[in-house]
């Protein structure tokens, strides 16, 4: 306990850190803030809760802004949306791939691009919207065609300030900004679902509540070693030895490449719980019709369900060999090594490197997909085993593990800080590990 009160007072001394701090609350208690303005001419009292399926896991990411019709109410999702399709725009176009190579510039020209596509977006997920999710009685406009007009410019503004706070954030405050509002949006729905599960348990069940709090612990930790586990390939650096007019290349400096085991993070699960309506809503077309398509349409539209986990499971983990493979290039990696006079000891340069690095990562990928979906399906077990819905979306999914990533980057990040200014880490040994770089940190 003397060496976290120790370490907290290390942190607040460092003025350049304890101003960080400063302004990372500031800009994400105005997000909160704004997260509870409801756009003008809605009437909040006759909204719906959207608790479940695609939507609920937005409004959860949210921090409830979605289901409040609140000027935040689309947040900072367009802009993560328009973030994976140009990092996917980026493996398979050409020119893309060249803007990436142009350094600086082409960095400049890609926000560029995001920003406008995240407009884009923007305005045609606000119209979904406003068309799915606000019923008609809570309108008090009379007039319809303005009430659209106008929200539509709202949601799109308040999506836009929304990347305004991460960026600031980013630039000004501690950890990656975008992550921090997704994080914060999710953790200010922890306390009450901690209230609603003790109400549910109250002291008769006290003993289940404890067991409850231990599974989550123990699932924490375990998401903890999902994110940070690496695996390591051993890399040798030529070094070039000058003597009696030769050039000779002898042994150099040791390195390693670290590969990690979750190398695509959080994006297969939200590709495929972005997948995951699609049956319910189609089947629901044919529902009165047909057994059959009634069938799928119940099972889908039910979290719970055996064949939905099933199928979840089965998604994520196609998607996690897919973006792993479009995001980690080991020809690249090859060809990089080569030039850099860089070799794997025992293997030869160029093709066998590569090949040799495909085997390694296809090796570890597999479990770590298998990891992943048992994970992501975990919140369906502990809801089927009596905890309440918005308590069991914690224990695992999409949200425990932006929570963690977020969490570990951050606290790299102020680790940084304090050895920087050699103070004693935040660790008895080893560092923290945030997550890999190669993976959108959102």
């Amino acid at each position: 306990m003397k060496k976290f009160f120790t370490t907290i007072k290390n942190i607040f001394s460092i003025e350049e850190l304890r101003t960080r701090i400063f302004y990372t609350l500031g800009f994400l208690m105005v997000f909160r803030l704004g997260s509870f303005i409801v756009l003008p001419g809605v009437d909040p009292s006759k909204l719906n809760e959207a608790s479940s399926g695609f939507f609920g896991m937005i409004n959860t990411f949210l921090g409830g802004a979605f289901s409040r019709a609140s000027i935040f109410a689309l947040g900072i999702m367009p802009y993560i949306s328009a973030s994976i399709i140009v990092q996917l725009l980026s493996v398979a176009v050409p020119k893309f791939q060249k803007l990436q190579k142009e350094g600086e510039s082409g960095r400049k020209k890609i926000n560029q691009i995001t920003r406008v596509l995240t407009i884009l977006i923007t305005m045609a997920q606000a119209s979904g919207y406003l068309a799915a999710t606000i019923p008609a009685e809570a309108i008090t406009l009379t007039n319809q065609s303005f009430f659209v007009a106008s929200s539509m410019i709202i949601l799109t503004s308040g999506t836009m300030f929304c990347m305004w706070l991460g960026e600031k954030i980013t630039e000004k405050g501690i950890g990656n900004g975008i992550s921090m509002l997704i994080m914060i949006g999710i953790i200010s729905r922890f306390p009450l679902a901690i209230i609603e599960e003790v109400g549910t348990r109250g002291t008769q069940g006290l003993l289940l509540l404890v067991l409850e709090f231990l599974a989550l612990f123990f699932i924490v930790m375990s998401v903890v070693l999902l994110t940070t586990a690496v695996r390591r390939i051993p890399v040798q650096y030529a070094r070039q030895v000058v003597g009696g007019g030769k050039k000779q290349l002898g042994k150099g400096q040791r390195s390693y490449i670290p590969l990690k085991v979750n190398s695509a993070n959080v994006m297969p699960i939200i590709f495929a719980q972005s997948l995951m309506f699609l049956p319910s809503l189609l089947s629901s077309v044919w529902a009165e019709e047909n057994d059959t398509a009634r069938y799928i349409a119940q099972a889908f539209a039910d979290f719970t369900s055996l064949e939905y986990n099933i199928t979840f499971a089965i998604l994520i983990i196609l998607f996690t060999f897919f973006y792993t493979a479009i995001t980690i290039n080991p020809k690249q990696m090859a060809d990089d090594m080569k030039r850099n006079n860089a070799f794997i000891p025992g293997v030869k340069p160029g093709e066998q490197t590569s090949d040799y690095i495909s085997a390694v990562l296809d090796k570890i990928t597999l479990p770590g997909a298998l990891f992943l979906a048992i994970v992501a399906v975990l919140p369906a077990f502990a809801s089927a085993a009596g905890v309440s819905m918005n308590f069991a979306q914690f224990y695992g999914g999409t949200s425990l593990i932006i929570m963690v990533g977020v969490i570990l980057d951050t606290l790299q990040q102020i680790e940084s800080y304090l050895l920087m200014r050699h103070y004693e880490g935040m660790m008895k040994s080893g560092s923290i590990k945030g997550r890999s770089q190669n993976v959108p940190a959102f």
